[in-house]
């Protein structure tokens, strides 16, 4: 692994729009502040902006929610419209507390709410828009790693991050819900220790880790920073895998 990295933000990122080319604004922003992709860039993009290019809002006035949206809203003191957003989206519910639904999103991960969220999405007059995760963000983030590498003629590789919380721990942290370009996990089994000893169960969520170093950029609030690039020697020998892999599968979910 690298000794050293150097991650900074994407200066000059306009508010971002359905139908935006965000590799070609991301570029050109990049190009703006004198900077271009070298060889083995990872780009970390906050989920919010490939959402909101890929159209992924909807407005709750448009929402008529069913008979089981409502009754999960009032057990969990939720906007019924927002929940049946919610449902959508979901393919189970695992938790419910004040204001809070942990489910299964359909792309297999557990997260609250399916990851519908209203902060940094704006409305106009008479919407109460709220913003959806991508429809598939292994797809969004192979797309936008192949157009990086056109326009810049450079390897790189993309992570798309979002902020998710953690059973055992309070806060939230950047993790990757889309990966194309670089393995998602780093398998060091078989490896060995300091003293010799081989390594049984260590595999590196190398993605994660990522995806938390450029949200320490990106920020939560107004900072208006929705892209890092992160630049390093990693020298990993594993193949490619979408950010999928990084989801542990039921039958080891002891949180279940």
């Amino acid at each position: 692994m690298t000794t050293a990295i150097e991650a900074f933000a994407v200066p000059g990122i306009p508010l971002l729009k359905a139908g935006d080319d965000l590799a070609a604004i991301i570029y050109e922003s990049l190009k703006a502040g004198d900077r271009l992709l070298v060889d083995g860039d990872i780009v970390v993009i906050a989920q919010k902006a490939v959402s909101k290019v890929e159209g992924r809002t909807v407005d709750l006035g448009t929402i008529t929610p069913s008979a089981r949206a409502e009754e999960v809203a009032a057990k969990c003191e939720k906007d019924p419209r927002e929940v049946e957003v919610i449902l959508s989206e979901s393919t189970q519910i695992l938790r419910t507390g004040e204001n809070l639904l942990i489910v299964e999103h359909r792309n297999g991960a557990i997260l609250a709410n399916a990851g519908v969220d209203r902060s940094n999405v704006s409305s106009d007059s008479g919407q109460e828009n709220v913003l959806l995760l991508p429809v598939d963000a292994d797809a969004s983030a192979r797309a936008l790693c192949k157009q990086f590498r056109e326009i810049s003629g450079k390897d790189v590789a993309v992570i798309i991050n979002d902020s998710l919380g953690r059973p055992w721990r309070l806060g939230t942290t950047g993790v990757a819900i889309g990966v194309a370009g670089m393995p998602a996990l780093v398998d060091l089994r078989g490896d060995t220790d300091l003293f010799g000893r081989e390594l049984k169960v260590s595999v590196q969520a190398i993605a994660d880790e990522l995806a938390a170093t450029g949200g320490l950029l990106q920020g939560q609030g107004a900072e208006g920073q929705p892209v890092a690039v992160i630049r390093g020697d990693f020298g990993w020998d594993e193949d490619e895998s979408p950010a999928t892999a990084l989801i542990r599968p039921e039958d080891m979910d002891l949180f279940r």
